[in-house]
This record gives C-alpha cells, structure tokens and sequence, in this order.
C-alpha cells in the first residue's frame, strides 16, 4: 500500500461523503508552523532522471510507483483524474506548460496497470478558453490519438464543502463535480520558480482545479484572500493523492510564465505534496523552510524537513541545480537553500 497514505488524508470518497451530509470535518485554523518534530509525519518521494520527453517515461513512471508501493492491486478499477499546468496557450515555449507527451505517459502507466478510467481536466487561470489552450499547448493532440477525455474544471458543474484548511477566511469552497468522481487525484505541475510564491509545484497547481466560473480570472477571490493561505485550504480540502512532477525542463526567474527554461532532467513523484514539494524545492537550490505555504503544511498536511522525508530512487543532493532567483522579485529574495 502507498506509504501512510491512509494517515496522512481522509479517504477522498468518504470526505465527499462527509462533507454531502453537513458533518463537521473541519480541522480548525493551523498555524503557519507546527513545529519541529512535524508531528511524526513520514513520506517517501521518488526522484528518477528523465532527459527527454521521447524518451522511456512509462518504464521511469513503472519504477517510480513501484517504489512508492503503487501498483495494480492499488490502481485497479480507480477513476483517475490529471490535473496538468496549462497556464499559457503556446507549444513554442514548452518549458510554461506540463508536457503534453509526459501526460500521455501518465495516462498509459494508470491504464496498464488497471485504472477504469483517465480523465485530463484543468481550469486555466489565465484563459478562459480552454479548448484554445488545450490546442495551443499541444495536449489537444495527445488526448484525441488516445481518446482520452477533457474536463474544463473552470466551467464544470459544482458543489460545495467545508474548507478544511481555514487559513483564508472562506468557510466554504466550490469544488469542480469532476472531484466527485474520482477516486485519485495526480497533480502534474511544471518545476518553476514563481512571481508571487518563489516556486510553483504539485501544491500550488491545485489552484487549476478551483472554476474560474465561481472564483474568477486569474482565480481572483484566492488572491484576494492571499495566495500561500489558499494553497494550503485547497490543498487540505482538496486531499489529492499523487503528485508527478514534471522537471525534465522547468523554469527559473520570472515565473510562471516570463521564465527561461531549465533542463532539469528530472521526475519527482510522491503521494504526499508538501513532501514532494519540499523536495523539488531542494532540487531547485531553493530552501522550502522559506516557502510559505510549504512552511504552513509543515507537520500537518506533510513532513517537509529532509530527515523525515525517505529517498528513493536518485540523491536530490547530487541533482540539484541553482534556479535562477532575481532580487527584484520579493518573493524569491531570501530562499536560496545554504547548504
């Protein structure tokens, strides 16, 4: 079975369930740290080099789940729902974007190893047209040859729940009816440093899953709220139960869009975000301690300190590289990792 999985989040059908029936499932306002020990919390994350899109990413993924304890017993029949980083309609400038050739992959491991079904959805925060993105990116391509179904979680159907994180001042969130329906949700972000949280990862990526139909452009309400405490209530609510980071190319300075590309080479997968966050974070040169919403999730949501958090696969330390930081952008001052 998934390492601590079952501890570490309420089983996403019985949340539904939960929430469906008015219980009480809130967990109360968290501080912003929890402390040193992270509450016992342990997690394992999988770093596999991968140098190229056209290369062997089913058999790397295969590896990577395995090590995870991810395997047909745990995937068969499951409903599976990617949430990719579309953020801006341009194939040219692949490094914006999760790959569309890294989704397929993705798409073909689950299925091989008995999902029922893989659905791509997102909800752009920039774009309202998601068929244009979708086209633009590239992915529209991927998901045709493969038949795989898309969900505009901007404009889908919704329903409400109890925001369990309560760090933002919103009782409530509006969650895409897509959620319902999944047993697992994979969050695919692009490795990126970012204008307003320093990095951009499998945390933050889950502001695609919020309709832009109730929250607004660039998801509006959540800005407002102020970004690092709405990424830990979505993430607390929300309780995805993957994350396959995409660092084959990533991005460094003005992110998540003004960047440069990185060539990275790297796959990072874990079943727990701050975890897998905290790692990438690392991998960028970049300290998580230092990352706000990271810090918040700390001993709650996930372990984030490197002692607590089991390896596998490749060393982060013999992998890491210095993202580009720029002193004019305060959100990247100051979080460069020291050692």
């Amino acid at each position: 079975m998934p390492e601590k999985r079952d501890k570490q989040s309420l089983s996403r059908r019985r949340f539904v369930q939960l929430a469906g029936a008015g219980a009480a499932v809130g967990l109360g306002a968290a501080s912003w740290y929890k402390g040193p020990y992270e509450s016992g919390l342990r997690a394992s994350v999988f770093i596999a080099k991968a140098e190229r899109y056209d290369g062997p990413l089913e058999d790397v993924l295969r590896r990577g789940l395995a090590e995870l304890g991810w395997g047909s017993a745990q995937l068969r029949g499951k409903k599976v729902l990617l949430k990719p980083n579309l953020v801006e309609p341009d194939r040219s400038r692949g490094h914006v974007n999760t790959h569309p050739l890294l989704v397929r992959a993705v798409a073909e491991t689950f299925l091989r190893l008995g999902a029922a079904r893989v659905t791509v959805g997102e909800g752009a925060g920039h774009v309202r047209d998601s068929l244009w993105v979708l086209e633009e990116s590239g992915l529209s391509e991927v998901l045709l040859e493969d038949r795989l179904p898309f969900v505009d979680l901007n404009t889908d159907a919704f329903f409400r729940v109890p925001n369990r994180g309560r760090l933002t001042r919103l009782k409530w969130l509006a969650l895409p009816a897509a959620l319902r329906e999944a047993d697992l949700i994979v969050s695919m972000p692009k490795l990126k440093t970012h204008h307003w949280t320093g990095v951009t990862l499998s945390m933050k990526n889950l502001f695609g899953l919020m309709p832009g139909n109730v929250y607004g452009w660039p998801k509006n309400v959540f800005h407002q709220e102020g970004i690092h405490e709405s990424i830990v209530d979505i993430c607390a609510t929300v309780a995805p139960g993957l994350a396959i980071v995409d660092g084959i190319v990533g991005m460094e300075g003005d992110g998540p869009i003004m960047g440069t590309p990185r060539q990275a080479g790297v796959l990072v997968l874990g079943a727990n975000l701050p975890a897998v966050d905290a790692t990438c974070a690392r991998l960028m040169g970049v300290d998580p301690r230092k990352i706000p919403h990271l810090r918040a999730a700390s001993g709650w949501l996930g372990p984030i300190r490197e002692s607590h958090i089991a390896q596998r696969g490749e060393n982060w330390r013999r992998l890491r590289q210095h993202f580009q930081l720029l002193d004019f952008i305060p959100a990247q001052r100051g979080i460069r990792l020291a050692s």
